[in-house]
């Protein structure tokens, strides 16, 4: 058990050393740079990280070799070094920033920026090799004039020539390293891979090599997507009448988990975890299923059999997992049964080994076709003690919400089967868990690090495992456990634990410190600026995180929605993607085994859209109308900020998860009190691609985006949009639906007033949020600029 210090180290420790922003790298394809697999022969400068793999690297040998034999000897001696050179920076980290590649939309530099001195000395000595590697027609009209021809090739940002930027310690330092912000927050991407969910609180592959994933929604249906993003129009399973759930916001019941036999492919076997109401007791079910034999992608829904039930005494804290652990048995995750402070029996159910709630159960589900639906491991470690449930492999957690097994290193295999968990706390700390056989992980003694039960917690009997991390609920009230990332693509996360705040939104991680064992802590923030401008990438998501997941490949996911209610279709699923290194060319690629579809293929249509965050320029030139002056936010994205906030449905006292309404509130006699909506971020949705300035205005309000919908719409009202998204200056308020209708979202504000000072929409004037007198017919716009522009 560690020391005090070292668990007050590790509460609030923020560990890793922060890093500066910068622009990130990128290549000519305008992908990420990644180390090649094989050193490189002729352009071994970037043989360690950069853009080239070895095919690239001899094309450009090749390449060498035809022009240097344009040149005589004396010719040759003095320019083949910069021949070379040049050729090579397409191999560079900082391709894309030296041939001005960072926007796909823009034509690409046919020769790299060049430093004003370099550029010189090579026009002096060697001027000829510019005709050779490039035949714009620009640059050979300045060939004469050494000052106009070097302006041409120089760079608005001096700080990225070359060969200046090779001796950059700033640029270079960090170079290849997970993008950090000044105060440390890893900076990483997402790729929108599913919407339209509802409440989607899982995600998992059939290990069959067909590379399917297969996305559950609370209200007990299951889709199969396919490897190309395309969903099946008919369920994989749809159980949604005898799942119990409601659409109150916060719900916990419902469809919970779903995982497939590890040996799927040969005995076809599913198992899933859900609430169901039998008479009048609220339970929760784990059951088993069959492939149907007449179709791969649906489950034969009357092959269900009931593998375990539990009473549920009240209606949050479900738990919910299921997994298959390396040992091929089937783990299987209990809440304490609900309300605060497992008040059931003398030291609660946690604390109770002979009650199933408030464990991690290990059984036995191979070979039951015949007898017993399950058997007891005969490793279990509670086998031999007649006070203990047999099932029971772990005990004194409280919720545990989102487990996984840690995969291993992809070379090492070291860290492999290690079992994590997040465990949801009740008053003021939730917690992270390295789970082991036999061990008990506290509650209701303790919460976190600190004591919850004074006198339970006083008890020297009680020897209990302290979590690996915990955090105070000024950071988040509800921890979604993740996954330890051993993907491919990805290779500078290897080893990362990163997991969510569904309450808070935040997303975290943890790494090992294998000299000392403890573990560092780093949050993840969405990246700014360069780092995320790469096509299909977003920077944004929505806040309340409910599940992660892993695909058949070890790329990491997580599910979040705007809405958390179970017949809300706000979800999403995201891909997490670092672009500081990417995998090189074709490591990762998979060939999936095929799928015989027999229904219909529903294409995917990512929404979700890259927000720039800028700052304010100075103005250069008087417009048409001066948005307001002071501070100016960055963008919100659907991600709502970090901080307190009260759960929907369940408060922080309840403990519950936030899908739940719980009973606490209403059991304390509490009442909810209405918050006015927070946020108040907006976006511009464009018609066609005529600008970032222009488009609908759509607001966030409460982690949901709609649009303003407003026959009133005024230049004061734009002008304070434009301010929000950075722009000093509004040229046009525009209306009825000029540049859409934002059909696919509520109508979020009407009678908007504003005097042209406040600092967001909210601020100004408006009818209640969700009330209007109009249609999308008459949603919102604007126009905004950096300078003097004619609208048209």
């Amino acid at each position: 058990m560690r020391g005090p210090r070292a668990a007050l180290a590790l509460l609030l420790a923020a560990a890793f050393a922060p890093r500066p922003a910068r622009p990130h790298p990128q290549c000519l394809d305008f992908k990420p740079p990644f180390r090649p697999p094989r050193g490189l022969a002729f352009c071994r400068r970037y043989a360690e990280f950069g853009c080239c793999d070895p095919s690239r690297d001899r094309a450009l040998l090749q390449r060498f070799y035809r022009l240097s034999a344009r040149l005589d000897e004396r010719a040759y001696a003095a320019c083949a070094g910069h021949l070379q050179e040049l050729l090579c920076q397409e191999c560079s980290p900082y391709a894309a920033h030296l041939y001005d590649a960072e926007d796909p939309s823009t034509p690409v530099r046919t020769i790299p920026g060049l430093c004003q001195d370099y550029c010189t000395q090579v026009w002096q000595n060697c001027r000829s090799i510019f005709r050779s590697l490039s035949a714009d027609p620009e640059l050979i009209a300045l060939e004469n004039n050494v000052a106009k021809f070097c302006r041409y090739l120089s760079l608005e940002d001096t700080d990225y020539c070359f060969p200046h930027l090779l001796a950059n310690q700033n640029l270079n330092q960090n170079l290849g390293l997970v993008t950090a912000d000044a105060e440390g927050c890893l900076q990483l991407c997402l790729v929108e891979v599913a919407n339209g969910l509802r409440n989607p609180v899982a995600m998992v592959h059939a290990n069959d090599g067909t590379h399917r994933f297969f996305i559950a929604e609370q209200v007990g249906l299951v889709w199969t997507y396919l490897p190309d993003g395309s969903r099946l129009e008919k369920p994989f399973l749809n159980i949604s009448e005898a799942v119990l759930t409601s659409p109150w916001e916060g719900d916990e019941r419902g469809f919970l988990c779903i995982v497939f036999h590890p040996k799927f492919k040969f005995n076809g076997k599913v198992y899933v975890y859900y609430s169901v109401e039998v008479g009048y007791e609220e339970r929760i079910r784990i059951s088993e299923f069959r492939i149907s034999p007449t179709d791969m992608n649906t489950l034969d829904h009357g092959s269900e059999r009931i593998i375990l039930e539990i009473e549920e005494p009240a209606s949050n804290h479900n738990g919910g997992e299921l997994l298959f652990g390396d040992d091929g048995y089937l783990y299987i995750f209990t809440g304490d049964g609900g309300m605060a402070g497992d008040p059931f029996g003398t030291f609660g159910n946690a604390q109770n080994k002979s009650a199933l709630l408030g464990k991690v159960l290990r059984i036995d589900v191979n070979n039951n076709d015949r007898g017993p639906v399950y058997r007891i491991p005969p490793d279990n470690p509670f086998v031999s003690d007649r006070a203990a449930r047999p099932e029971v492999y772990a005990y004194g957690v409280r919720n545990m919400w989102r487990c996984s097994f840690d995969r291993g290193d992809p070379h090492t295999k070291e860290g492999k089967g290690r079992l994590f968990c997040g465990d949801v706390g009740q008053n003021k700390y939730e917690e992270v868990d390295i789970v082991e056989k036999g061990k008990n992980y506290g509650w209701r003694a303790r919460e976190g690090f600190s004591c919850y039960d004074k006198k339970l917690c006083a008890n020297s009997s009680l020897d209990d495992v302290l979590p690996i991390y915990a955090y105070p609920h000024k950071m988040g009230k509800s921890v979604t456990g993740g996954y330890v990332y051993r993907g491919c693509e990805s290779p500078n996360l290897n080893g990362l634990y990163i997991f969510g705040d569904f309450m808070s939104g935040r997303l975290m991680s943890l790494k090992e410190d294998r000299a000392t064992g403890e573990w560092q802590y780093n949050e993840i923030c969405m990246g700014t600026g360069q780092t995320c401008m790469f096509p299909g990438l977003i920077n944004n998501y929505y806040q309340y995180i409910i599940s992660f997941a892993e695909d058949e490949a070890g790329e990491l996911y997580f599910l979040s929605t705007g809405v958390p209610s179970a017949t809300a279709p706000n979800g999403v699923v995201y891909k997490v993607v670092d672009t500081s290194r990417t995998a090189p060319p074709g490591k990762c690629q998979v060939e999936p085994s095929p799928v015989k579809v027999k229904s219909k293929r529903i294409p995917f249509v990512p929404k979700e859209k890259f927000i720039m965050k800028t700052p304010t320029p100075p103005p250069r030139l008087k417009t048409t109308t001066e948005a307001p002056r002071g501070g100016v936010p960055d963008p919100q994205t659907p991600r709502t900020p970090a901080g307190d906030r009260a759960r929907p449905g369940s408060p922080a006292g309840a403990g519950g998860r936030a899908r739940g309404p719980g009973k606490g509130a209403e059991e304390r006699g509490q009442r909810r009190k209405k918050k006015p909506p927070g946020n108040g971020a907006v976006r511009l949705m464009r018609q066609g691609r005529r600008g970032r300035g222009r488009g609908r205005v759509e607001i966030l309000i409460d982690g949901e985006w709609g649009t303003v919908c407003d026959d009133g719409w005024s230049l004061p009202a734009a002008a304070v949009v434009c301010r929000q998204l950075g722009f000093p200056y509004v040229v046009r308020a525009t209306k009825k639906a000029e540049f859409g209708e934002g059909t696919s979202l509520r109508i979020l504000l009407d009678d908007v007033q504003c005097s042209g000072q406040e600092r967001t929409l909210l601020e100004c004037s408006h009818a209640d949020v969700g009330t209007h007198n109009c249609s999308h017919e008459e949603d919102a716009g604007v126009v905004c600029s950096r300078e003097e522009v004619t609208d048209g």
